[in-house]
């Protein structure tokens, strides 16, 4: 398994079975990225939420790629409007994709589809929690501020290995509300994203990985560059 930090929220995941995810494929306009939406391949994209800088270059790649598009339900809708097939699904529910399971899961967080030229609802923001084909879960955040339900229904009930969150403040948590959601989700590794791609949300990681530390010692901080990848062994 591999997993690739694209820059921003945008993420490559490679499956143990070779199966490539994309989760929020902001590319070509990201400027923390340097590959081009090109040479990017898919085949299953997750968007969490209708925000430009998370929707992407979604339809361009999958146009290209024909990888299947999964997000909320109001966000299939758009895709279905542009000629696109796409998996529209809700907050609790599962779907069985390519010998995976993709589970909504809730953020707190506003979404609407931004990048059209009469600002359309995005329905509601969301996490997903990725289940491998071996069992393994990662749980990608989205957008969000931190909320209770991250500790009693993520940690509790999904207990995810790995997981992505937000440090960049101002429109998510902050490196401090992000290593409270770590150690409420106890995941054996976590990677903050969504900070440094522009100066309102730049943030240093190390402040994030000591405050993990000192909450909770056994959850391993990687600290990604954009374009680096995190080889788990889980």
């Amino acid at each position: 398994m591999e997993i690739t930090w694209l820059g921003h929220s945008a993420f490559e995941i490679i499956s143990d079975k070779g199966l490539k995810i994309l989760i929020d494929p902001f590319i070509s306009n990201n400027p923390a990225c340097n590959i081009p939406v090109e040479e990017i391949e898919a085949d299953v994209i997750l968007i969490t939420h209708g925000h430009s800088d998370h929707f992407g270059d979604a339809m361009e790649i999958a146009n290209r790629t024909g990888a299947k598009l999964v997000g909320n339900h109001e966000t299939s809708l758009f895709l279905s409007q542009q000629g696109l097939e796409a998996v529209g699904m809700n907050t609790g529910g599962s779907i069985q994709i390519h010998g995976i399971k993709v589970t909504m899961l809730d953020a707190k967080h506003s979404s609407t589809i931004d990048f059209v030229e009469e600002i359309i609802p995005g329905g509601s923001a969301a996490s997903f929690l990725i289940t491998l084909e071996k069992g393994t879960k990662i749980f990608h955040a989205g957008d969000t501020g931190l909320f209770g339900d991250m500790e009693k229904i993520i940690g509790d009930i999904y207990k995810p290995d790995i997981v992505m969150l937000p440090i960049g403040d101002k429109f998510t948590m902050g490196p401090f509300e992000a290593a409270i959601a770590t150690r409420w989700i106890s995941p054996k590794a976590v990677i903050p994203m969504h900070y440094n791609t522009f100066p309102v949300i730049e943030q240093n990681p190390t402040i994030f990985a000591n405050f993990v530390m000192q909450m909770d010692p056994n959850i391993n901080t990687i600290i990604l560059n954009p374009g680096e990848t995190f080889n788990p062994d889980i």
